[in-house]
C-alpha cells in the first residue's frame, strides 16, 4: 500500500469503513486515518497535517466529499494524530471536531504542544507541519463514557491514558471494531508483528497494561490500528493483546538493564538507535528515530518510577 492509496476495511463483517495511508514522516505502511461513511460520515484521527489532502482526497474517492463530513474524532494530541485536525476542518467546513478535553486547551493554541513536539521527535520534526489552531465553535470535548452517534454507527469512547492522559480508543460495536490509538502497540501487517511504543513524556508503562485491560473487556473482532492498518483478531483478541504487553514489558525491561550496563541514558539511546528495527518496512533514518524516541520514553518512565 503506497502514500495516498484507499482501502476498504473488509476484516471480519465491517461495511461503510476505509482507511488511507497518509504517509507519516515520508514512509508509506506507517500512518493511517480512517473513513467511516454513515448518517454523519467521520474520519478517526488526522495524520500529522503534512499530507492532509490525501484525507480529502480519500473522502472524494468513497463518494462523501468534503461538504459531507461532520465528524473529525482525534484519539489523543499528539500531532500525528491531530496535526491536521484544524487545515481537514478547514477545509471541511460542515465538520465537528470531537476532541478530548483533557488536552484540548493545546490544540486550541498548540504553542506548548508544539514545543514538547520537537523535544519529543528531534530531527523528525521536518516532516511536520504548524497545526492550525482549532476553533473553539467548531469543538466538541469528550470523555470517558461519552458516545459520538454517526446515525447506524456510534463511537464509544473509552480512556487509556498509560500512553498519555489525553489517549482515548473508540469502540465502535456495530463493525465489532475498536480504534486502538496507540494502545495496542504498532502493527506491522507485512510481517504480522507487534511493536512497542513508549514516546516521552508521559509515557506510562503500568498504566499501559491496564489499558491493554480495557481492550480486553471490550472484545471486538477487529483492531484498527492508526500504526498501521486494520487486523482481524476475533476469538483471540485476548491472545493479541497478552502478546502485545510481553513485547512491552520486555521492552522496558531491556532498557532499564541496559541503563544499569551503561549508567549514561544518550549511550543508551544511542545503542538502541544502532539496532533499528523495521528497517525494510519503513527506512532506516525512520527505524533509527523510532527506537530514540521509545528510548526516551522507557528512561522517563523509569526516572518517574523511582521517583516515587
Amino acid at each position: 500500500m503506497d502514500q495516498g492509496d484507499v482501502r476498504e476495511v473488509t476484516e471480519g463483517d465491517c461495511t461503510d469503513l476505509f482507511y488511507v495511508d497518509v504517509g507519516l514522516f515520508g514512509t508509506s505502511g506507517y500512518g493511517a486515518v480512517y473513513l467511516i461513511d454513515d448518517d454523519r460520515p467521520a474520519i478517526v484521527d488526522t495524520g500529522l497535517g503534512t499530507n492532509y489532502e490525501y484525507v480529502l482526497e480519500a473522502l472524494d474517492e468513497v463518494g462523501i466529499g468534503r461538504d459531507g463530513l461532520e465528524v473529525i474524532a482525534v484519539t489523543h494530541i499528539h500531532l500525528d494524530h491531530a496535526g491536521g485536525a484544524g487545515l481537514i476542518a478547514d477545509a471541511c467546513p460542515n465538520a465537528e471536531v470531537y476532541v478530548p478535553a483533557v488536552g484540548a486547551r493545546h490544540l486550541y493554541d498548540p504553542e506548548r504542544l508544539v514545543e514538547g513536539t520537537k523535544a519529543a521527535v528531534g530531527d523528525q520534526w521536518e516532516y511536520y507541519t504548524e497545526p492550525e489552531p482549532l476553533p473553539e465553535e467548531r469543538t466538541v470535548e469528550y470523555e470517558d463514557g461519552d458516545v459520538i452517534d454517526l446515525g447506524t454507527q456510534e463511537l464509544r469512547v473509552h480512556a487509556a491514558p498509560g500512553h498519555a492522559p489525553h489517549h482515548f480508543v473508540f469502540e465502535e460495536p456495530a463493525n465489532d471494531v475498536v480504534f486502538v490509538a496507540d494502545a495496542a502497540g504498532l502493527w506491522v501487517p507485512g510481517r504480522e508483528v507487534i511493536m512497542e511504543t513508549s514516546p516521552p513524556s508521559q509515557f506510562n508503562f503500568d498504566g499501559c497494561l491496564e489499558d491493554l485491560e480495557t481492550l480486553k473487556a471490550i472484545d471486538p473482532d477487529v483492531f484498527c490500528y492508526p500504526h498501521f492498518g486494520p487486523r482481524y483478531v476475533g476469538d483471540e483478541a485476548e491472545d493479541a493483546l497478552e502478546e502485545y504487553g510481553r513485547v512491552l514489558t520486555e521492552w522496558v525491561e531491556v532498557v532499564e538493564e541496559k541503563r544499569e550496563e551503561l549508567g549514561d541514558d544518550e549511550a543508551v539511546v544511542e545503542h538502541f538507535a544502532d539496532r533499528p528495527k523495521m528497517v525494510e518496512e519503513w527506512g532506516e533514518r525512520k527505524a533509527r528515530e523510532e527506537r530514540k524516541m521509545n528510548t526516551r520514553g522507557v528512561l522517563g518512565y523509569l526516572d518517574w518510577r523511582d521517583s516515587r
